[in-house]
């Protein structure tokens, strides 16, 4: 993977782009699991907002993967202890990982029908909101307390 000192304008985009429709669909969510058993039940073919929102997500998720991919990353701020960069390392890969079985459980529940991968589904939601919180919350900290651009690289594209 290349590394680079700052992330483009297209890996700024996709980045909240997917942080706003893992929000909606979040805020969205509350009725799925009545919206499912009426699903099962009667074979009703309405798609809720939440499950496009999923579907969403997840295509973008798909695709800034791929830019990262080709673009990189760059790298952990100068002068940060080790532990806080595997910290970083291991907080990524383990949003990314939720953010791509977020969506993947919600489509087996309602185009699968699996009841359990709904219910799994939640759980690994419900996860995915509060390690993304923990995640707003040391950029933030980056940005007040250390002030040392990690936020800013979020904000303003590399030229």
């Amino acid at each position: 993977m290349a590394r680079q000192e700052g992330y483009s304008g297209l890996q700024i985009g996709l980045h909240w782009t997917v942080a706003v429709l893992i929000a909606a669909a979040f805020l969205t969510h509350e009725d799925m699991g009545r919206a499912l058993r009426n699903r099962l039940e009667s074979g009703e073919d309405t798609t809720p907002l939440h499950v496009w929102l999923g579907i969403g997500a997840l295509v973008f998720i798909a695709i800034r993967i791929v830019v990262r991919a080709f673009h990189g990353a760059p790298p952990p701020p100068a002068g940060q202890p080790r532990w806080a960069d595997r910290a970083a390392l291991w907080g990524h890969r383990a949003l990314y990982l939720l953010m791509i079985a977020a969506p993947l459980l919600g489509i087996g529940a309602w185009y699968g029908g699996l009841r359990t991968s709904g219910e799994v589904h939640e759980v690994v939601g419900e996860a995915l909101v509060i390690l993304a919180a923990a995640h707003a919350v040391v950029a933030l900290l980056h940005a007040v307390v250390k002030r040392d651009g990690v936020l800013t690289r979020m904000f303003r594209p590399q030229v």
